[in-house]
């Protein structure tokens, strides 16, 4: 067995993890298909073994391939750490983030651990709420950068989308819906823009909403809805198996995105550094696109 791995290979090993095969990896990585068959021959010769299964309708890897799978993100992610640590000059400096509290636990947490090891000299501190909270302090310079959801059709030129995702009005199945009586709803709180949007669209429609839980968790909105206290409208990524999700009643939501927004007047070099660290981030897991 060869006594070295080559990097670029495991990096487009990781690369077929995240776009769901080698097509997609060779578009996200700039290669041809063949060249990025090449790099997972390589690897597969060096550990003497297959790596990817290539069964039509299969799993993509093998059950060594996905072993390897692990060692490669956390070596190309040392790699990047190392780089970012030594090959550049040394930034200093105090950021000050605000995000929404479901991406506190996403992968922007493990991104931000990562950036405090590499940037030891800059300090991020973090303030949590509801999105339409983030964004006044935006506006008001309260905050240097945003994590946070909105509509897509607020979307500005210089957004960063993290993800994209869809709205859902949701209840559970066992919970009846009297046409008579107001919709019971469940909101994240009174700055809820879920709420903003489902009172004024869903009223043009005649229905009439009572508000009976105001909770800034998701896990807390989530657990109401399935004890069938009342209606919520709740993102794909909160959505379970055991919700209902309440089609052709109310008004089609919008599509939302997660993004990051930077005040226009406080890109430091501190800040551009976790910018670029974000923005590499989601390029490995899927295409960086910018709205406009």
């Amino acid at each position: 067995m060869s006594d070295r791995l080559d990097l670029d290979a495991l990096r487009a090993l990781v690369a077929i993890a995240d776009q769901g095969g080698v097509t997609r990896a060779a578009e996200q990585l700039a290669l041809s298909q063949s060249a990025v068959s090449h790099k997972i021959k390589r690897l597969e010769t060096a550990l003497d073994c297959k790596l990817l299964a290539r069964r039509a309708g299969g799993p993509l890897f093998t059950d060594a391939g996905g072993r390897l799978l692990d060692y490669a993100r956390r070596m190309s992610d040392l790699h990047d750490e190392a780089l970012a640590a030594l090959g550049r000059k040394n930034v200093a400096g105090t950021i000050t983030l605000g995000m929404t509290e479901d991406t506190t636990t996403s992968g922007i947490a493990r991104i931000l651990g990562r950036f405090t090891r590499t940037y030891p000299d800059i300090q991020v501190k973090i303030r949590t709420s509801q999105s339409l909270n983030v964004q006044d302090w935006l506006r008001a310079g309260e905050i240097d950068l945003a994590v946070m959801q909105l509509f897509r059709r607020d979307l500005k030129g210089s957004d960063m989308i993290l993800f994209d995702d869809t709205l859902h009005w949701v209840k559970s199945p066992d919970l009846i819906l009297d046409p008579d009586q107001p919709v019971p709803f469940l909101a994240f709180d009174d700055q809820c823009f879920y709420k903003h949007w489902g009172f004024r669209d869903g009223q043009g429609l005649g229905h009439r909403f009572d508000t009976l839980l105001e909770c800034p968790s998701a896990a807390g909105i989530q657990s109401a809805v399935r004890s069938g206290l009342g209606v919520a409208l709740l993102n794909g990524l909160h959505v379970t198996p055991d919700m209902e999700i309440v089609e052709g009643l109310f008004p089609v939501p919008p599509d939302i995105a997660y993004i990051a927004r930077v005040h226009p007047r406080r890109r430091s070099p501190a800040v551009k550094a976790l910018i670029a660290e974000i923005a590499r981030e989601v390029d490995k897991a899927i295409p960086l696109r910018v709205a406009g």
